[in-house]
């Protein structure tokens, strides 16, 4: 099962970066490549506790649709969503935040199973981990550039 680890450091206060990662409104920027849209669930603002999002994204070329739980929640240092329905076995998203001396340190641990046995292994060597890293990546420099400046209020003040 391959896990991604990746870390981000955002000149804001924890609780701007937190919140800003719950956003639902702030994943649907971040994933503008993907046009995921959030279809069923939440579909708005910040995300919490026990609640589930439906997305619908076009990876691969191909639309799918994904649901995932808020399955621990503890604001402003952890949260952590894992699919409920979709096309992976499994996926399960921790997100992690530490303030430090002016700066909030954000992490990622990202696990997936994939479908199809050692299909699904070879699929993930070849191209799967990297884009998933790269759509983690790309979905945290959005966090920072909103963080980082007064545009997170767009998100935030609802």
């Amino acid at each position: 099962m391959p896990i991604i680890e990746t870390e981000c450091v955002i000149y804001a206060p924890i609780e701007i970066c937190f919140d800003l990662s719950t956003s639902i409104d702030v994943h649907q920027i971040s994933t503008e490549g993907t046009n995921e849209k959030a279809i069923a669930g939440r579909t708005s603002g910040l995300i919490t506790l026990g609640e589930t999002v439906t997305w619908r994204a076009r990876h691969f070329g191909i639309y799918q649709t994904l649901t995932s739980k808020i399955t621990e929640y503890r604001r402003p240092y952890h949260f952590t969503d894992e699919m409920i329905s979709g096309a992976f076995k499994s996926i399960k998203h921790d997100h992690y935040f530490e303030y430090e001396h002016g700066f909030t340190r954000m992490k990622d641990q990202f696990e997936f199973r994939s479908p199809l046995g050692i299909l699904g292994e070879m699929f993930n060597n070849l191209v799967l981990t990297e884009y998933m890293k790269r759509f983690i990546v790309q979905r945290n420099k959005v966090i920072k550039t909103l963080a980082e400046s007064n545009e997170y209020r767009k998100y935030l003040s609802k």
